[in-house]
């Protein structure tokens, strides 16, 4: 077990999600694999979206097998196309007559450059701007369907992010770690836009940092990063306890009422973290939900000191090996 949650208590909750229907994005493996494992053994309808169908179907069986659960199915979704994403909505709102609980969970970190089919780059295009549109497609059938929850995967990396509208793109040059921060921050004014374009709907949005855990993100570090990682790894989360947060923001009862935050584990305790030190100017619904007309600025949110420190650490040695 990793040293870091020696001392800490796993959240539990004996909530069903029966008649219930969540779609999670990246269901293939880590965190959301986890989450998709704890919501059918609580009874929901769980869709895996995921780009690899081939990793799909071994999680989809270890899915089925560990939660006892049928009622689990894999659907084709590939986050950096369009056309992927729309094929993939399409078929959720023709076939499915509920949709409870949107969990925007895929993702990539600290990539080489690319870009996607549509010419975003790649972290911005698969982090932020694919999910933006599938929850954009499915947002009539969530509405119908409330009480609903949209719950967006963001990273404590965030607080180094800025939204740089003069190159989204980073096509004047890339900072892979730039680049992931800009698309976390991202997620976060998304939720809070969302939160107030739903307000009185029925449907809720929340946003949440689920630690530093080992996953497969990690597998574009370099030699030195990869080292470090390797160094602090008895700190890290498994993914069964990265997705606790996720989890968490999916089923709490305490959350029905709440809409719009930021959500991280420290003990046994959810927090909202600082909320207020995005502006209201600065997360006006028509600045975040187009991410345009606004200058870059930094949001900076206390966390547990310990992941503080893991993370500000692996950053500072990805400066320093990237020069």
């Amino acid at each position: 077990m990793p040293f870091g949650n020696l001392f800490r208590r796993p959240w539990s909750s004996d909530v069903r999600l029966d008649d219930k229907t969540v779609v999670i994005t990246g269901a293939n493996t880590g965190i959301g694999k986890e989450t998709a494992l704890d919501l059918a053994k609580r009874g929901a309808r769980v869709i895996m979206a995921c780009r690899d169908m081939e990793k799909a179907e071994g999680a989809l069986k270890e899915v089925i097998d560990g939660s006892g659960n049928q009622n689990v199915v894999i659907k084709k979704l590939d986050l950096s196309d369009t056309k992927s994403v729309r094929e993939f909505a399409e078929t959720i709102n023709k076939e499915e007559p509920r949709l409870n609980i949107l969990i925007n969970n895929a993702g990539v970190m600290v990539c080489p450059y690319g870009k996607t089919v549509d010419g975003f780059e790649m972290q911005i295009g698969v982090n932020h701007m694919g999910h933006f549109l599938l929850t954009h497609l499915l947002i009539d059938l969530i509405k119908s369907s409330t009480p609903a929850r949209i719950i967006n995967v963001s990273s404590m990396a965030h607080s180094w992010g800025t939204i740089n509208l003069d190159d989204i793109n980073s096509e004047k040059g890339y900072d892979k770690i730039k680049a992931y921060n800009q698309s976390k921050l991202a997620n976060i004014l998304f939720t809070r836009s969302l939160a107030k374009r739903l307000q009185g709907t029925g449907v809720t949005a929340y946003s949440l940092h689920p630690g530093v855990v080992q996953t497969d993100l990690w597998r574009h570090v370099n030699g030195a990063q990869a080292a470090f990682m390797k160094m602090i790894s008895p700190f890290t989360k498994t993914s069964a306890k990265g997705a606790q947060t996720s989890i968490y923001c999916a089923v709490a009862p305490e959350l029905e009422t709440e809409s719009g935050g930021y959500y991280r584990r420290s003990s046994t305790l959810y927090i909202v973290t600082r909320r207020a030190l995005l502006t209201e100017e600065d997360c006006s619904p028509r600045r975040a939900w187009f991410l345009s007309r606004f200058q870059p600025y930094r949001s900076f949110f206390l966390s547990s000191v310990l992941q503080y420190i893991v993370v500000a650490c692996f950053f500072w040695v990805s400066c320093w090996v990237s020069g």
